[in-house]
C-alpha cells in the first residue's frame, strides 16, 4: 500500500524496525528463536518499498502538474489565520485568473458519468461523513469539451483557469462558492 499512497510510506519505516528488533531478540536468544531468515527477508522488503515508494511518489509528484500551471492546494484558499474576517485570503485572491493544478474528489451530486461540471472538495470525509462541505473546501469545476469525468472515489487531478469572486456564487444543493475552475485538463 505504500506504493498507492504516499501517506503510508511509514510502513516500511515500521517494518524495518520491527525487523530490526527481531534480529537483536534471535542475536540474544538463539537457542530459544528461530526465524532469522524471515526477518531478514522482511527486512530487505520493506527498504525495497521503502526506496522505491519514496522515488515514485517523488516522480509523480514532480511531473504531475502540466507546463504553464501553478500547484495549489485546498491550503492555499482557506481563510488566513491573520485576518479571520475575510471569507477569502490574500493569497486566493492573488490567484484569480490564474492558470492552477489542484487535487480533489468529485462531490457526490447523483450523477455518475458523463459530467461536464461538479464540484471539486479536499477529501472525501468533507462530503460524505462531515455534510456540506466549507464554502473554501469546494471549487465549482467546468470541463472544457470534450472532457468529461465520471464519479469514483478516485482523487482527480485538475489544471485550468482559476476564477476567484469575493461575493458567493449559488450552486444548486449547495450555499454557494467563492472559487471556479475552467478546467482544460483532468486525470
Amino acid at each position: 500500500t505504500a506504493l498507492l499512497f504516499p501517506a503510508l510510506l511509514p510502513l516500511p519505516v515500521a517494518g524495518i524496525g520491527l525487523g530490526l528488533v527481531a534480529l537483536a531478540k534471535l542475536r540474544r536468544y538463539p537457542d530459544e528463536l528461530s526465524g532469522r531468515t524471515a526477518a531478514v527477508l522482511g527486512i530487505g522488503l520493506c527498504v525495497v518499498l521503502l526506496v522505491g515508494g519514496s522515488v515514485l511518489h517523488s516522480v509523480v509528484y514532480a511531473t504531475e502538474v502540466p507546463e504553464g500551471f501553478e500547484r495549489i492546494s485546498f491550503a492555499d484558499l482557506q481563510p488566513a489565520p491573520e485576518a479571520p474576517q475575510l471569507p477569502i485570503p490574500p493569497r486566493a485572491l492573488d490567484l484569480n485568473g490564474k492558470k492552477v493544478f489542484i487535487k480533489g474528489y468529485v462531490y457526490p451530486d447523483g450523477q455518475q458519468y458523463n459530467i461536464k461540471r461538479f464540484i471539486l472538495i479536499p477529501d472525501m470525509g468533507t462530503c460524505c461523513f462531515g455534510g456540506q462541505p466549507k464554502l473554501t473546501d469546494m471549487v465549482e469545476v467546468t470541463l472544457r469539451d470534450p472532457l468529461r469525468t465520471i464519479f469514483e472515489r478516485r482523487k482527480r487531478r485538475l489544471a485550468g483557469t482559476l476564477t476567484v469572486d469575493t461575493r458567493l456564487k449559488p450552486v444548486s444543493g449547495l450555499g454557494g462558492v467563492y472559487y471556479r475552475l475552467d478546467a482544460e485538463y483532468v486525470r
